[in-house]
């Protein structure tokens, strides 16, 4: 039976290289994959998946508005897909974690995600809610803080360089703009303690 899988963590764990070795295992056998990677996320170009190490590969970008179900019922029309990936899994929305969750249920087809569970304020995003709450497998991606604890928060700095204590839960960047912390290092940096 197909499963929802979700795999998360803080920035810097490995999440996309994973996504792009997993899809690469299968299309090595000979099998389809579909990559999807949200459409505000162009840090490595419009539609593409990109990790640290410089691994890449082209995907479909989704936005808030796309039904995610009906678009894989439509590729899958054109070839048989062995597996769905979908990297920055928690800018989907709840009802796009539902779509997937029916892919596994309804297609069989099995869906890995990969994405960050909280944001810098410590708050869950929409889709890694969805997709603790629905996901058949969670499976937490160790990264460390500099201390050498396991990093489980992330901190976004502005450009003055001083951690940021509100603003916009969503803002894409990188190592430019975001540190994973553990979680005491974290409440230092944004003021808790």
């Amino acid at each position: 039976m197909a499963k929802l899988y979700f795999s998360y963590s803080a920035m810097n764990a490995g999440k996309s290289t994973l996504l792009l070795q997993a899809s690469y295992n299968y299309r090595e056998r000979g099998m389809h994959t579909l990559l999807f990677i949200a459409a505000l996320d162009d840090r490595a170009g419009n539609g593409k998946i990109g990790s640290r190490i410089g691994l890449d590969c082209e995907a479909i970008p989704f936005s808030a508005d796309e039904d995610l179900f009906a678009r894989v019922c439509e590729e899958q029309g054109e070839e048989k897909i062995a597996c769905v990936f979908v990297d920055e899994a928690q800018f989907m929305t709840t009802e796009q974690v539902w779509q997937l969750a029916r892919v596994a249920d309804r297609l069989g087809i099995p869906v890995m995600t990969y994405g960050l569970r909280t944001d810098f304020q410590g708050e869950l995003f929409p889709g890694s809610k969805a997709l603790l709450a629905i996901a058949d497998t969670l499976r937490e991606i160790r990264t460390i803080c500099a201390c050498g604890s396991k990093a489980t928060m992330v901190v976004r700095f502005g450009p003055d360089g001083k951690p940021l204590q509100d603003g916009a839960q969503i803002e894409v960047g990188g190592n430019d703009k975001y540190v994973s912390l553990c979680r005491r290092h974290w409440e230092d940096a944004m003021g808790r303690v």
